[in-house]
């Protein structure tokens, strides 16, 4: 009882002495205020001292970059977006220091932020316009049937806790696709979003060569550094083709695995592209140059052959919508990939992975071969997200498409690329009709970025992996950005 009368007593002392300090910093006379302001700078640097004591400095770091975040996230949720996308390229695994039942990572906060403080304002009635896009409805549909299965699946087995987590983020993550929609409504948003994705796809570039060129000893103790932040720590995080530390590295930068960081690279690369030929591009053209000569030799040291495939593909694709000449550059690196000598290893590992003789090619056939099984017993709605009803089967194989029929069934897979192929339709179509020096090479870019990844998703699965959220996120956020920028091209006509 006596504590709870002093804790009574104290509350309105301290507002009283907050208001005083508070008159002090904007009191007229500037003595009053030196004497205030000292008084502010040894309290926060007290309060830093404290925190780099307890926790050390990387968490400090940490701690006062994520207050930063969160203040500009509650400030506009475009920020938000360009957190996550700064999150999704450059530390997509970090992980708070600490646990609350489950360690939430910097993407979760993220995430979850722009969606509540998005939310938010049409609860407040600060928004009251909400804008579906053209292909919202399928979009919708496709959330739904991913929702549904996941119920449907709780009869195979229990969720874990980080089932539900791994779960919401991907649910949220194509919420983001809305999101984006109505928060790039003029030219300036789409300016910066855009930006934001060729800056955060540079940044994870140079560490994926960074990691790669500098001494297996250095980039080991960066990755140290980094397990502080939940990323795996030791020699054993570096990759290496079939495995063998003798053969041939692959770059990992902050992405960890080389064929999440090789799809990364088809996003950013094949996005930043048409702005090294369109009259304005979005950056000064001779970084566009460096930053997509980073983005290649990144994906090149990945050694992913899906994405270097899907790459290749999507960079004909935007020299046949509008550069002609990229067909005649990618034909002359394609020769000189093929004639080089340093890069007669690649090629070699290339043409063993098509005539399916190395063992990681050998085993992604003997994952088909087990996933038309389990599609054949659950061809409808799949087995869900949690387990398999059956002994002898699992889920998870290295296809996009054929991991969400496992798991959300034809069903799915079918609404899926139709939302897909819907979105491509309509991105070819307004970017024929396209004028604008900034509209036309965004569209060019997300048409060329996404018929890249689709094409290397027959033989990677991070864009609908739970394992791999930023992936997801990264995606929808393509596909949002997409579609704001055929609504700002349509109104412009």
């Amino acid at each position: 009882m006596q504590r709870r009368l002093a804790a009574v007593e104290l509350a309105p002392m301290l507002h009283s002495a907050y208001l005083r300090f508070q008159s002090q910093l904007v009191h007229p006379d500037w003595r009053h205020q030196r004497r205030a302001i000292l008084v502010l700078l040894i309290l926060c640097g007290l309060g830093v001292g404290l925190l780099v004591g307890v926790g050390g400095p990387y968490v400090a770091i940490a701690l006062f970059l994520g207050a930063l975040c969160g203040w500009l996230v509650v400030r506009s949720p475009l920020w938000g977006i360009i957190g996550v996308v700064a999150i999704s390229t450059v530390l997509p695994f970090a992980t708070l220091p600490f646990s609350i039942g489950f360690t939430p990572t910097f993407l979760d906060l993220a995430i979850f932020a722009v969606f509540v403080v998005w939310a938010g304002r049409y609860v407040t009635g600060e928004e009251t316009r909400f804008d579906a896009s053209i292909i919202g409805g399928v979009v919708a549909l496709f959330l739904a049937i991913a929702v549904v299965t996941f119920v449907i699946g709780l009869q195979n087995s229990a969720p874990s806790m980080n089932n539900l987590r791994q779960f919401m983020e991907m649910v949220i993550s194509i919420t983001l696709f809305f999101v984006v929609v109505n928060v790039a409504r003029d030219r300036r948003t789409l300016r910066l979003l855009a930006q934001a994705l060729i800056i955060g796809g540079a940044i994870a570039a140079f560490f994926g060569v960074a990691f790669y060129v500098l001494p297996q000893a250095m980039t080991v103790r960066v990755l140290d550094a980094l397990s502080r932040f939940g990323y795996p720590g030791g020699y054993g995080a570096l990759r290496f083709v079939n495995d063998d530390p003798t053969g041939l590295m692959r770059a990992i930068g902050t992405s960890i695995d080389p064929n999440v960081l090789g799809g990364l690279m088809i996003l950013v690369g094949l996005f930043t592209l048409p702005h090294l030929f369109t009259p304005e591009p979005i950056l000064p053209r001779r970084w566009v140059a460096l930053i997509l000569a980073l983005d290649v030799a990144c994906l090149y040291l990945t050694i992913s052959r899906g994405s270097l495939l899907g790459f290749a593909l999507g960079a004909c694709v935007i020299g046949a919508l509008r550069f002609r000449k990229l067909l005649l550059i990618a034909l002359v690196a394609g020769i000189l990939l093929f004639l080089l000598p340093f890069t007669q290893a690649y090629i070699q590992h290339l043409l063993e992975g098509l005539a399916v003789q190395d063992r990681a090619t050998q085993m992604r056939v003997g994952e088909y071969r087990d996933a038309f099984t389990l599609i054949s017993r659950y061809p409808f709605f799949g087995v869900g997200f949690t387990g398999v009803p059956e002994i002898g089967l699992y889920i998870g194989v290295s296809s996009l498409y054929l991991l969400m029929a496992e798991e959300m069934g034809l069903v799915g897979l079918v609404i899926f690329l139709a939302v897909m192929a819907l979105f491509l339709l309509v991105l070819l179509q307004n970017e024929r009709r396209a004028s604008d020096p900034l509209y036309t090479p965004i569209l060019t870019g997300i048409l060329g970025s996404m018929i890249g990844l689709l094409a290397a998703g027959v033989l990677d699965h991070y864009l609908f992996n739970l394992t791999y959220p930023h992936m997801t996120a990264l995606l929808w956020v393509f596909v949002g950005l997409g579609m704001a920028t055929v609504r700002l091209a349509r109104e412009q006509v």
